[in-house]
């Protein structure tokens, strides 16, 4: 009778570990993951972020739409995310590397206008006309936008936030650094940036990125269904490693 227990329980353990390795990836290695499938994901991961941030620093430079405005972006992170379904990742990994790819595809455009302007923007001084406090989203609690012109008067339909604070008042002058091609729109100045700083919003999506794409590779590891080479006694051994991808 204990046998008879045992089966449904057997079973019971396969179907949570196909459901596990469906949704993680299989993992089938002991140890430390081989060095060349580390290297795999650090290379899908650096590469397809590499290509969102660049296609979208490259559009707003260009003035090409499709680029500036994160479509291109876009279209890199669906080829990152099907090139983990092609390797047969994990569910949810492809769908955590998924939600970063389109988030750093749709922050970029952002940072995009922000190294566009450090790098040829020029500045000029202009009179503050008006200034209204916001709060009408969460993140902008607190932020001051000033409407400003010319001066010589000219109106101006920018209205800047950095270097707009509360005690800023009409008639007061700021800095307002612009793009002589008009393709970026203009901004406040605080202090001296860099291209770094410009783009230091997007670490964290690319970091994310990138550690997401090496455990999806990562934990795709499967062995075959054929022996293990000789000298491995284990399937993380190096006999297994390169039998890895179907």
């Amino acid at each position: 009778m204990s046998r008879g227990r045992r089966g449904p329980s057997t079973g019971g353990l396969h179907a949570a570990a196909h459901v596990r390795a469906m949704v993680w990836g299989p993992a089938e290695f002991t140890g430390l993951p081989p060095r060349w499938l580390i290297g795999e994901g650090l290379f899908a991961g650096v590469l397809g972020s590499g290509l969102i941030v660049g296609a979208g620093v490259f559009g707003t430079w260009t003035g090409e739409s499709a680029f500036a405005e994160g479509e291109v972006g876009l279209a890199c992170a669906l080829g990152l995310v099907l090139h983990l379904l092609l390797v047969r990742a994990g569910r949810a990994m492809v769908g955590i590397v998924a939600v970063l790819a389109v988030g750093l595809a749709l922050h970029t455009p952002q940072a995009a206008a922000g190294v566009v302007l450090t790098a040829r923007g020029q500045e000029r001084s202009v009179v503050v006309t008006s200034v209204r406090a916001s709060e009408e989203a969460s993140g902008a609690r607190g932020r001051y936008f000033c409407s400003v012109e010319g001066r010589d008067g000219a109106p101006s339909t920018a209205r800047i936030w950095r270097g707009c604070t509360r005690s800023v008042r009409p008639g007061d002058s700021l800095a307002l650094v612009y793009d002589p091609k008009g393709l970026v729109p203009p901004r406040g100045v605080e202090g001296a940036t860099s291209i770094v700083d410009a783009l230091r919003s997007l670490a964290g999506w690319v970091v994310g990125l990138v550690v997401a794409c090496v455990t999806a590779v990562v934990r795709s590891f499967r062995l075959l269904d054929r022996p293990v080479a000789s000298g491995s006694a284990h399937p993380g051994g190096r006999g297994a490693t390169h039998q890895g991808r179907p």
